[in-house]
C-alpha cells in the first residue's frame, strides 16, 4: 500500500513525468533512467508531503468497578500521535455499542465521562481513527477493559410460594427473598432473629429457602437479609418479618376415668380425654359405641366428660376422639366395669445353687376400672416400702409386691382390691404362706414323677432280662438234647464214653447234622480201639503242662 500511494502521488503531482516519458521514447537507456528518476521523485514526495499513514494501538484507562449513579471518567491515549492529523476516538461496549466520542488534535488523550448505569457493565474498548482520512487509514482498537457495575441493594421482601402462612406439619415451606434493586447479592435467612442452619430438610439456594417435612419447631418470624459489597463497603437490606405457623397434628388420645360417689345410691364416672401433642384449640368428642355422649372445644390438650354409673352393670365401651382441623384421632375402646374377683399369682428368682432369693406377687382384678390395692402380711397392712419388700402399682389395674426371701419375710400374704371411688367395700384374694424352706423344697408332684419314672425304668429292665433268660434256655436246651443223642451213638459203638467228652464236643452238635454225624462215625469205626487205648493212657499217667 505504501508503494501504491507513492506512485499515485507521483503521477498527479506535476507535469514533469510526462516530459520524461516523451524523452524516453528516443532511446532505451534514456527510458530506464527516466523510470528510476520517477521512483526517486515519488519517494521523496511521499516522505515530505504525504505524512504518517497508520495509527498505533490506543490504550484505555479507567475504573474497573463503579456504583450505579456514580460519575466516572475513562481516558484513551495514543503513544505516537500522527502530526497535523486529528484523531477521533470512540468508546464502545463489546465493540458494537457506542458509549461516547472524543477528539485529539495535538496528541492529548481522549476523555469519556459516564453516569454509570446497570447497562454499562461489560467489556469496553477504545477505537481510534483519523478524523479527516478515515477511508485510507485503518482504525485500531485498545485492549479490552471490563467494567463491573454494582447497584446497592434496596427493597428486600419475603415472598411465600407455598400458600397460606398457617398449615399443618409435614408440608413443604417455600420462601424467596425479592429485592427492588441490587446485584451481586448474597442472602441470609433468620428465624426469630437467629440464622437458620442448613440441614437435609433446610435447603438454602441463592434467594430461595425450602423447608421439607416441617414441624412446629419451624414456626416463627422469618426475615431475609440481602447484601452486596463495593470498595470494601457492605450494603445490607433486611426484609420485614413474615410469621409462619406450623400446626401439630393431634396425637391419639388416652381415655381414663374415675368414679365419684355422691351418696350411697348415686355414682358417676368422670371420663378424661388427654393428648400428648396437637395445636390448640382442639375439639374433643366422647362416644359410647355409636352414641355421642358429648363434645367440647378446649384450649387445653384434655377434656372431661361426666357419665352416669350404675353399680353392678356394665356401662358399655367408651372412645374419645380429637380433631384440630387436619384429621380426627381416636383412642382405644375402654370398658367401664366395676371391681370383681381378685387373683394373686407369684414368680420366683433363682440365685446360686438354684435357691429362691426373690419372690414377686401380682394382684389383679378379673374386671373393673381403677381399682385400689392393699397388701397384707399375717393380716397386717403393708406400707409402700420396707427393708425386705417393695410395693409397685403397675398400670393398667395391677399391683406387685417384691420380696427378699429371708427369715423376716416368712408368713402368710394376701391382697385386697376395692374401687378407687369407694373403699368401703373390698374383695380379698386367697392367702398364701411363704418361707424359705417351703419355696426351696421339692414339690410332691415332682418327687412322684421322678420316682415313678425310675420305677418304670426298673420294670422295663427286669422284663428285658427275663425275656433274655427264657430265650437263652430254649436255645441251649436244644443243644443239650443233641449232645445226649450223640452220646447214645458213641456208647453204641464202644459202650464206655465219658459224658464230659460230650460236653467238650458240644459245639459239634450246633454245626453238624445227624446224617453227617452218622457218616463220620461209620467212616472211623475201625479207629475207636486206638482212641480208647490212648485215653486210658492219659488218665493213668501224670498231666504235663507246656
Amino acid at each position: 500500500m505504501f508503494v501504491y500511494v507513492c506512485v499515485f502521488f507521483s503521477h498527479s503531482a506535476s507535469t514533469l513525468p510526462l516530459k520524461l516519458h516523451e524523452t524516453a521514447q528516443s532511446s532505451r537507456i534514456s527510458t530506464m533512467f527516466v523510470s528510476l528518476a520517477v521512483v526517486i521523485v515519488g519517494l521523496c514526495y511521499c516522505s515530505t508531503g504525504g505524512g504518517q499513514s497508520f495509527l498505533e494501538t490506543p490504550q484505555l484507562f479507567g475504573p474497573s468497578e463503579a456504583l450505579v449513579g456514580e460519575i466516572v471518567k475513562f481516558r484513551c491515549e495514543l503513544a505516537n500521535h500522527p502530526k497535523n492529523e486529528p484523531v477521533l476516538m470512540h468508546l464502545l461496549q463489546n465493540r458494537t455499542k457506542w458509549m461516547g466520542d472524543s477528539s485529539s488534535l495535538n496528541g492529548e488523550a481522549g476523555t469519556f465521562t459516564l453516569v454509570i448505569k446497570r447497562q454499562h457493565e461489560g467489556n469496553l474498548v477504545c477505537k481510534a481513527t483519523l478524523q479527516n482520512n478515515t477511508d485510507s487509514v485503518e482504525a485500531t482498537f485498545s485492549n479490552t477493559h471490563y467494567l463491573k457495575v454494582v447497584e446497592p441493594v434496596k427493597g428486600a421482601a419475603i415472598v411465600v410460594h407455598s400458600g397460606p402462612v398457617q398449615f399443618f406439619e409435614g408440608a413443604t415451606l417455600n420462601l424467596s427473598c425479592q429485592t427492588t434493586a441490587g446485584n451481586y447479592l448474597t442472602y441470609k435467612w433468620l428465624l426469630n432473629d437467629r440464622p437458620i442452619p442448613r440441614s437435609p430438610f433446610h435447603v438454602m439456594s441463592d434467594k430461595h429457602l425450602l423447608i421439607y417435612r416441617t414441624t412446629s419447631k419451624d414456626s416463627g418470624s422469618y426475615k431475609c437479609e440481602a447484601s452486596n459489597e463495593f470498595n470494601n463497603t457492605v450494603h445490607t437490606n433486611t426484609s420485614k418479618e413474615v410469621v409462619i405457623t406450623v400446626k401439630d397434628v393431634v396425637s391419639n388420645p388416652d381415655v381414663s376415668f374415675v368414679v365419684l360417689k355422691w351418696n350411697s345410691h348415686n355414682y358417676s364416672a368422670e371420663v378424661t380425654c388427654n393428648l400428648t401433642r396437637g395445636t390448640l384449640p382442639i375439639t374433643f368428642s366422647l362416644y359410647n359405641r355409636e352414641q355421642l355422649i358429648g363434645n367440647v372445644t378446649s384450649k387445653e390438650r384434655k377434656a372431661t366428660f361426666k357419665v352416669p354409673v350404675v353399680l353392678g352393670q356394665h356401662m358399655g365401651w367408651l372412645q374419645c376422639q380429637a380433631d384440630n382441623g387436619d384429621r380426627t384421632a381416636h383412642s382405644q375402646w375402654m370398658a367401664l366395669k366395676l371391681v370383681g374377683q381378685v387373683m394373686m399369682t407369684y414368680e420366683c428368682d433363682m440365685g446360686e445353687n438354684y435357691a429362691v432369693v426373690h419372690v414377686r406377687f401380682f394382684c389383679k382384678v378379673a374386671k373393673g376400672s381403677h381399682p385400689s390395692y392393699k397388701w397384707f402380711l399375717n393380716n397386717t397392712l403393708l406400707s409402700e416400702q420396707q427393708s425386705f419388700y417393695r410395693v409397685d402399682n403397675q398400670p393398667p389395674g395391677e399391683s406387685m409386691l417384691l420380696l427378699s426371701v429371708g427369715r423376716e419375710s416368712a408368713g402368710t400374704y394376701h391382697c385386697e382390691a376395692s374401687d378407687s371411688f369407694d373403699n368401703t367395700t373390698s374383695i380379698s384374694s386367697m392367702k398364701l404362706y411363704m418361707d424359705k424352706e417351703v419355696l426351696n423344697h421339692l414339690p410332691v408332684l415332682v418327687v412322684a414323677v421322678v420316682f415313678g419314672c425310675f420305677t418304670v425304668l426298673i420294670v422295663l429292665v427286669s422284663v428285658c432280662c427275663c425275656v433274655g433268660v427264657v430265650f437263652r434256655r430254649r436255645r441251649f436246651g436244644e443243644n443239650s438234647l443233641l449232645g445226649l443223642e450223640m452220646k447214645k451213638n458213641i456208647i453204641a459203638y464202644e459202650g464206655e464214653l465219658d459224658p464230659l467228652d460230650c460236653s467238650e464236643d458240644e459245639d459239634l452238635g450246633n454245626t453238624t447234622s445227624w446224617a453227617e454225624y452218622d457218616q463220620a462215625s461209620e467212616a472211623s469205626a475201625d479207629e475207636w480201639p486206638q482212641i480208647i487205648e490212648e485215653k486210658k493212657t492219659l488218665e493213668d499217667g501224670p498231666v504235663e503242662f507246656p
